[in-house]
């Protein structure tokens, strides 16, 4: 049971890093392209989208499936073993952090702003929410790489 909740670990945090590098490296960079109208827009609708049910389940599980990992007893477990996944469930607890206190408060500054001046919306949004999002990419980047050591 313990390398089964070990591996959906592995596997729920590589999706969730997946995702954010996959805006990091190619949704981001493509937006920026756009006038501020239609990156507010294209931004607005991402943020009603992407919190749906396959979302949270990633969401939820790159933190429940480690501490389930950690509870279950593992005979044989080193304790470098367990201070990985520790490791790992601390930068998923702070990338979630990150995300909570920043990127979700400004996607709703953003939604808020509908309506209103795409540009000062833009100004205001564009620049903190990709530094807050490359943070919690290296987050959760890394604790998909402790996962996935100390899985192997």
């Amino acid at each position: 049971m313990a390398s089964l909740l070990l591996a959906l670990a592995a596997f729920t945090a590589g999706l969730y890093a997946g995702f954010l590098v996959c805006f990091l490296i190619g949704i981001m960079p493509g937006l920026k392209q756009l006038p501020d109208d239609q990156f507010a827009a294209a931004m607005r609708s991402f943020n009603e989208k992407v919190p749906g049910p396959a979302f949270l389940v990633l969401f939820l599980g790159v933190i429940a499936f480690p501490v389930a990992a950690l509870v279950v007893p593992v005979d044989g477990r080193t304790s470098a073993e367990g201070g990985l996944v520790v490791g790992a469930l601390a930068c998923a607890v702070l990338s979630h952090l990150v995300t909570v206190s920043g990127n979700i408060p400004l996607n709703s500054a953003l939604a808020a702003s509908e309506g209103g001046d795409d540009s000062a919306a833009r100004r205001a949004f564009e620049s903190r929410w990709n530094t807050l999002h490359r943070i919690r990419t290296v987050l959760s980047t890394g604790a998909f790489a402790l996962l996935v050591a100390a899985a192997v």
